[in-house]
C-alpha cells in the first residue's frame, strides 16, 4: 500500500500522478497487473530518487564510479598478462571485465550506462520539461564525474610504479583493441552494450540474492561479444592518451562520441522504450482499476 511521501521543499521533484497526490509508487507485484509492472515500478521508483538527488552527491557517486570501474582493467590486464594467447583464453580474461561493474552496482553508486534506463522510465511516465530537464541534469552530471573519476584511474594506471610492465603492456593491447574500432563499429557495438546494460538492470529487482552472478554473467557478455562502453573504454583510450600513445583528439573521435551516442541509444531509445511499451496497457488497466476504486467509496 502507498505510503504519503514526504519532501524537501528545496530539493527538485520528479512531476508524476504519485507525487501530486503525496504518495509512493506501488510495487507491490499483488496490487499490481503483471510481474513485469511490478519491476517497471521498482526501476522507475529508483530512478526518481535519482532524479531528486542532489547535485553534489551525484557528482561525487560518479567520480567513485569512474574510479571503482578502473578494477575492469585492472582485473582484465593481469588476467591478459599473466594467462597469455592460448585457445578460449579471452573467455577467462573477460571475468576480469566484470569486476568495475560489481563494485559499482552494489557499492550504489552512479554509473552513466545504467541511468539511460533508471531515471528514464520516469520520463516517459510523465514527458513534462521539469522531467526533461532533471534527467539531462543526471545525464550530464554523471557522466561528468564517471569521466573525471576514469581520468584519474587512467593517469595513475600510467604513472604510478604499481604494475609490473607486463601489466601495463597488456593495458596498452587492450586499449589498442578498442581503437581498432571505426566510428561506425564503435557506435553499434556501444548499442549492444547499452542494451544488455539495461536488460541487466531490469533483471536485477527480481534477482534476488543472485545479483553477482546476474552483474557477472551480463557484462562478462559484454566482453567477450567486444563491444564498446563509455565509461571503461575511457579508461582504457586515456590511458593510451597519457601514456603518449595516442593523441587526444582520438579520445573524442572516433571513440567517445559514436561510443556515448550508442550507449544512450542501445539503453533508452531500444531498451527503455520497448519496456515501458509492454506495460502501457497493464498501466492503462491499473489506472481503472484505481478510479473504479475511488469512486466505489462515495
Amino acid at each position: 500500500m502507498n505510503q504519503n511521501k514526504q519532501y524537501d521543499t528545496h530539493s527538485p521533484q520528479v512531476e508524476s500522478e504519485e507525487n501530486k497526490r503525496g504518495e509512493n509508487i506501488e510495487v507491490d507485484e499483488e496490487n499490481l497487473p503483471s510481474q513485469a509492472m511490478a519491476t517497471h515500478e521498482h526501476i522507475r521508483q529508483e530512478g526518481e530518487k535519482e532524479l531528486e538527488r542532489d547535485v553534489w552527491a551525484l557528482l561525487w557517486s560518479a567520480i567513485a564510479a569512474g574510479l571503482s570501474m578502473s578494477a575492469s582493467l585492472m582485473a582484465k590486464g593481469i588476467f591478459h598478462a599473466e594467462l597469455g594467447h592460448f585457445s578460449g583464453s579471452m573467455l577467462i580474461e573477460s571475468i576480469g571485465y566484470t569486476f568495475g561493474f560489481i563494485i559499482v552496482i552494489m557499492a550504489h553508486q552512479q554509473l552513466f550506462t545504467e541511468n539511460t534506463i533508471t531515471p528514464v522510465l520516469s520520463v516517459m511516465q510523465k514527458p513534462t520539461a521539469n522531467n526533461l530537464y532533471l534527467l539531462l541534469r543526471l545525464w550530464a552530471v554523471v557522466l561528468l564525474g564517471n569521466l573525471i573519476g576514469t581520468a584519474i584511474a587512467a593517469w595513475a594506471f600510467g604513472y604510478m610504479p604499481v604494475f609490473d610492465p607486463s601489466i601495463k603492456h597488456a593495458f596498452h593491447d587492450i586499449g589498442m583493441k578498442v581503437m581498432e574500432n571505426t566510428p561506425t563499429q564503435m557506435f553499434a557495438k556501444a548499442v549492444v552494450s547499452g542494451w544488455i546494460v539495461a536488460t541487466m538492470v531490469w533483471m536485477l529487482p527480481s534477482a534476488g540474492n543472485a545479483k553477482i552472478l546476474v552483474i557477472l554473467l551480463m557484462t562478462w557478455l559484454i566482453a567477450v561479444a567486444d563491444t564498446t562502453h563509455i565509461v571503461v573504454g575511457t579508461i582504457e583510450v586515456l590511458y593510451l592518451v597519457f601514456t603518449g600513445a595516442l593523441p587526444w583528439q582520438s579520445f573524442i573521435w572516433p571513440f567517445a562520441i559514436p561510443t556515448l551516442l550508442g550507449n544512450i541509444c542501445g539503453g533508452t531509445f531500444i531498451f527503455a522504450l520497448l519496456s515501458h511499451a509492454q506495460i502501457r496497457m497493464d498501466m492503462q488497466k491499473d489506472h481503472s482499476a484505481s478510479v473504479e476504486h475511488r469512486d466505489g467509496k462515495y
